[in-house]
């Protein structure tokens, strides 16, 4: 992390960009980032993969929001946010760790992308939805299960979109 600005990937659900247009901002204490514990588990990647290894981590944290809340839309969610160093604290000092931990709310104006899963992965996304503790835990079956959710891509949208994307239902 950097004087610059941190992207930062926050897990998200439909219902937390509704509220993310509504009110402004999101609100949240843990998401992911390139920190220099997962620099120094992944020493061979480059900025892009280490990027991306932060981004697929927070899809998968979307899983567990998504368990938490039974009437939301079966589709993950990913803010890409720009923060301050000092809106961003390590989280887990565990080797590989990517997970930080942020100052509760953030500005719509520090989104710099949303990923939503696309309606094509709403079936794969429930299966992983209801199989993703047991996959953490290290059950094989169950992480075959939440590969398959992984297998779809996130879709890409600009903050505008945010309008069309928060009414998304199914």
């Amino acid at each position: 992390m950097t004087d610059q600005l941190v992207r930062v990937y926050v897990p998200a659900t439909v219902p937390m960009l509704a509220e993310l247009r509504q009110e402004g901002w999101i609100m949240t204490a843990q998401a992911h980032a390139v920190t220099p514990e997962l620099r120094e588990w992944y020493a061979e990647g480059d900025e892009e993969e280490l990027e991306y290894v932060a981004f697929t981590r927070a899809a998968q944290e979307a899983l567990r929001l998504l368990r938490a809340d039974p009437q939301a839309p079966r589709r993950r969610a990913v803010v890409a946010v720009d923060l301050p160093p000092g809106a961003v604290h390590r989280g887990d000092p565990e080797l590989g760790s990517s997970t930080v931990r942020l100052n509760g709310r953030i500005a719509m104006a520090a989104v710099a992308a949303i990923h939503l899963d696309g309606t094509d992965a709403t079936d794969d996304v429930a299966a992983a939805v209801e199989v993703v503790e047991k996959a953490l835990a290290g059950d094989p079956d169950a992480q075959f299960t939440v590969d398959g959710a992984e297998d779809h891509e996130l879709e890409w949208y600009d903050p505008s979109e945010l309008d069309a994307l928060s009414g998304v239902t199914g």
